[in-house]
């Protein structure tokens, strides 16, 4: 059994336009409609638990320190690569997909609604205002369940657009979900935020209510979809056996090495994502309502970069377009490093172009997998995501307490300043990989011809 065969992804619809009879093209009209719609609540949902910016605000609002809030991003990144590996089996052989993806959407909708319950009847804190004791661990495991449950929504996604939707209108998906969800959930926060956390408790509650009713919504979207029943089998087959294949990709494809070592440089940006706003207002009190400038300004960095990159990448290829977004990601800290060391208005009234490049990071994740089924033979590509989806994650497991720590007991500025240096190199790292649309070897082995 190859691993290739445990995720049931690129299962074409069916081949062209040509031999779809018009009840499949109006079913296929129908789910386009529908996963469009749920990306579309999931992005809305999303800008109101942002992880570079409310999520760590929330943590430090409970009582947690840099450490806890670096916990965030480890706990992100495990959910994200780890169950959807060992769930991809149950996936397979599932009769009709649509149903796991509804049941994980309603389940990303549980922890928020468990925080906003918390936070709205006040049962977080003592009588005296101070947070419980027990709060921090409460909020990492909703937190850890959140993830868990999206990184097997989003292998569900993937699953359902291969069965679903031909490949030439996958694009046409995502640009939709970013067309559309992207100007209704910054123009989403700009309405309610400010009202919302004028108030600290009752703002979070407002704010992780509406994400859980969001999350439910979508998944009750993906109820109505026009799914024909799937006859998989596959036998069970040894944990290790999933981690140990995807270690061969980069063991005996020097093109995935390349991509590997890229990829675990760039993990490095996970690693500072929880720590902006505690370095931008130095660890203090601020106005819980200067956040919703920031969201918004992250979100609208994510739509314009994709729109800018996709293009980049369609034309000249994904390498281009990680070149553009690599440097792009670099801006972020070095913006913080200059804040630190003095110049105030990035503190202040320029507060939110730290956290514009920031959009930057989902971009350059998209090109990364890209690029990775780009070099992969096509029944290989499960392999080769769940190889950079590891990469991504162990340096960030062993990395993001580190990074907390040191910011615990040095300060933000040798945090943010090792994080540049790691980006910058993972911007040469972009020189190093080669261009397998044009069948060009590496930038750098050009240049030493």
């Amino acid at each position: 059994m190859r691993y290739s065969d445990e995720l049931p992804v690129d299962v074409e619809p069916y081949a062209s336009r040509m031999k779809a009879d018009p009840r499949e093209r109006r079913d296929e009209a129908v789910n386009f409609s529908l996963l469009a719609l749920h990306q579309i609540l999931l992005r809305v949902g999303w800008i109101f638990k942002t992880e570079s910016i409310v999520m760590p605000v929330f943590m430090s609002v409970v009582g947690g320190g840099p450490v806890l809030q670096a916990c965030l991003v480890v706990l992100s990144r495990l959910g994200l690569s780890i169950p959807p590996v060992l769930f991809s089996r149950t996936l397979k052989i599932a009769h009709r997909k649509k149903w796991w993806y509804a049941g994980c959407s309603l389940a990303m909708a549980v922890p928020f609604g468990a925080l906003a319950v918390l936070c709205a009847t006040g049962w977080w804190q003592d009588n005296q205002g101070q947070p419980r004791w027990w709060m921090p661990a409460v909020y990492l495991v909703l937190y850890a369940s959140f993830f868990a449950l999206t990184g097997m929504n989003q292998l569900t996604a993937h699953a359902l657009q291969g069965k679903l939707v031909r490949v030439e209108r996958r694009g046409r998906l995502f640009t939709a979900s970013v067309v559309v969800g992207s100007p209704i959930a910054i123009v989403a926060a700009m309405w309610w935020m400010p009202g919302w956390l004028a108030s600290q408790e009752q703002g979070f509650a407002a704010l992780f209510g509406c994400s859980a009713v969001l999350f439910a919504l979508a998944g009750v979207a993906t109820l109505f979809l026009r799914e024909a029943p799937d006859d998989f089998r596959q036998s069970r087959s040894p944990l290790w056996r999933y981690f140990h294949h995807a270690w061969q990709v980069i063991e005996h494809d020097a093109n995935a090495r390349a991509l590997a070592i890229l990829t675990v440089l760039f993990s490095t940006s996970f690693m500072l994502f929880p720590h902006y706003v505690s370095a931008v207002t130095d660890g203090g009190a601020f106005d819980l309502r200067r956040m919703t400038l920031w969201v918004c300004m992250q979100n609208a960095g994510v739509a314009m970069f994709s729109f800018i990159a996709g293009p980049l990448a369609d034309r000249y290829g994904n390498r281009a377009a990680l070149h553009l977004t690599v440097a792009g990601a670099t801006i972020a800290p070095l913006l913080v490093i200059a804040a630190l060391l003095g110049f105030e208005q990035l503190r202040g009234n320029y507060s939110w172009l730290v956290f514009v490049p920031l959009g930057f990071t989902p971009v350059t994740i998209r090109f990364l997998t890209n690029y990775a089924l780009e070099i992969a033979s096509r029944h290989d590509h499960p392999k080769y995501i769940s190889a950079i989806g590891l990469c991504m994650a162990l340096p960030v497991v062993v990395g993001a307490p580190l990074v907390g720590l040191l910011a615990k007991w040095a300060g933000y500025l040798p945090v943010f300043t090792l994080g540049f240096v790691a980006l910058l190199v993972a911007l040469w790292q972009t020189f190093r990989i080669a261009e397998p649309r044009h069948g060009e070897s590496s930038i750098m082995q050009e240049a030493l011809k």
